[in-house]
């Protein structure tokens, strides 16, 4: 008998917990739903955190960029020096350079 008892009791407390829900029905789904909103906000490839990584990544790719836009101009700088017409004066800044002849401020006089 106490078995008996005890199962009518839980069937009782169960049937409770039903009717609680199917009276919250409304307030539990938006609940679910607005948590679920906000995760997917702030998470996933398309949310909040991902959307300021891909801009500090822009960011470092442009700085990226402009430096190796510099150096590209720099290096068409000396191609242009060292093709179209010589320029001795630089010439003879990569002599010194390369074959470590003379000071910098020394001039080379040929005979």
């Amino acid at each position: 008998m106490n078995l008996e008892i005890q199962q009518k009791w839980l069937k009782f407390k169960y049937m409770i917990f039903l009717e609680i829900i199917n009276q919250k029905k409304f307030t539990l789904i938006s609940a679910f739903l607005f948590i679920y909103l906000i995760f997917n906000l702030l998470d996933g490839d398309r949310g909040l955190i991902s959307y300021y990584e891909k801009q500090n990544t822009k960011n470092k790719l442009m700085e990226e960029k402009k430096l190796l836009v510099l150096e590209l101009n720099s290096v068409e700088k000396k191609i242009s020096l060292l093709t179209d017409k010589i320029d001795t004066d630089y010439l003879e800044i990569l002599y010194r350079e390369k074959f470590m002849v003379g000071k910098n401020n020394e001039s080379i006089y040929v005979k």
